[in-house]
C-alpha cells in the first residue's frame, strides 16, 4: 500500500505518462519531487498536484542530457530532504527514424545522454537518499525496444542503444540491491496511447502503465518484482508504430 507522506522523484513529469506518475502518486498523499528538462511544464505538473491532490509538489528543472544539470538537481534534493523513497526514472527523449542518417549527431548524443547517461548519474548521486528509505524503490520506465529480438518500434537506432543501455543497467542494479532491500522494478511497455479504452483487444493505455507502477510500488517489502512486459496488440509492422506514449 502506498502511504501518505511518501517522498517520490519523478523524472520527465512535465508532460505526459510523467505528469500521469507524478498526479497517481499524489493522488494518494505522497510529497512528489516533479523534473523536467522545461522547468515552465515542471512547474504546471506542480500546480496541478497543489489545486487537486492530496499530497504535496516541488518543480525542478532537470535536463538528463546535461550532466550538470542532474548534478545540481541532485544537490538541491539534497538540501531538502533526507530521504527519497521512490525514484522514477521515467525521462527520456523518443527518436524517429529508422536509418542512422534520419538524425544529427547532436541529436543522437542527445537521445543516448538522456536516457542511458542521465539515468544512471541521477540513481547514483541519489541514492544515498534512497538508502536513508525504509522502503527504497527505483523504478525505471524502459520501453518494449529493449527486449531482445524486439524491432517492432519506429525509432532510431539510437533510441533502441539508449533503451538497450538503460535496460542493463536496471539489470545489474536489481541485482546488486537486493541485498540492501532496494527494489529496481522496471517496465518494457510496447507503444501505448494517453488514455481511451481498456478491453483486451485495446491498446496499451498510459494509466494502465501507471497503476503498474503504483502496483508494484504498493506491495510488501519481500516482494520483489523486478519486470514488466506486455503483449502487443495485433500484428502491425514497424512502419505502422510509434513513440512509446506522450
Amino acid at each position: 500500500m502506498i502511504s501518505n507522506g511518501l517522498r517520490v522523484v519523478v523524472t520527465g513529469a512535465g508532460r505526459g505518462t510523467g505528469r500521469t506518475l507524478a498526479l497517481a502518486f499524489a493522488e494518494r498523499g505522497a510529497h512528489v519531487v516533479v523534473s523536467a528538462r522545461d522547468p515552465a511544464a515542471a512547474g504546471r505538473t506542480a500546480d496541478l498536484i497543489a489545486r487537486d491532490g492530496a499530497g504535496t509538489a516541488e518543480a525542478f528543472r532537470c535536463d538528463l542530457a546535461d550532466p550538470d544539470s542532474v548534478r545540481g538537481f541532485a544537490a538541491a534534493l539534497a538540501e531538502r530532504t533526507d530521504r527519497i523513497d521512490v525514484l522514477v526514472n521515467n525521462g527520456a527523449g523518443f527518436l524517429p527514424g529508422v536509418e542512422l542518417g534520419d538524425a544529427s549527431d547532436d541529436e543522437i548524443v542527445d537521445t543516448i545522454a538522456g536516457a542511458a547517461t542521465g539515468t544512471v548519474l541521477l540513481t547514483r548521486h541519489l541514492l544515498p537518499l534512497l538508502r536513508a528509505s525504509e522502503r527504497p524503490d527505483i523504478v525505471n520506465l524502459v520501453s518494449a525496444s529493449a527486449e531482445v529480438g524486439n524491432h517492432r518500434l519506429a525509432a532510431h537506432p539510437a533510441y533502441y542503444a539508449a533503451k538497450h543501455a538503460q535496460a542493463g543497467f536496471a539489470g545489474i542494479l536489481s541485482h546488486r540491491l537486493r541485498a540492501e532491500g532496494i527494489r529496481v522494478i522496471s517496465l518494457y511497455p510496447p507503444d501505448f496511447v494517453p488514455d481511451g479504452p481498456r478491453g483486451p483487444g485495446d491498446p496499451l493505455t498510459a494509466r494502465s502503465v501507471v497503476e503498474c507502477v503504483l502496483f508494484a510500488v504498493g506491495q510488501p517489502r519481500d516482494c520483489f518484482i523486478r519486470e514488466f512486459h506486455f503483449e502487443f496488440v495485433g500484428e502491425s509492422d514497424v512502419a505502422q508504430s510509434g513513440p512509446p506514449g506522450p
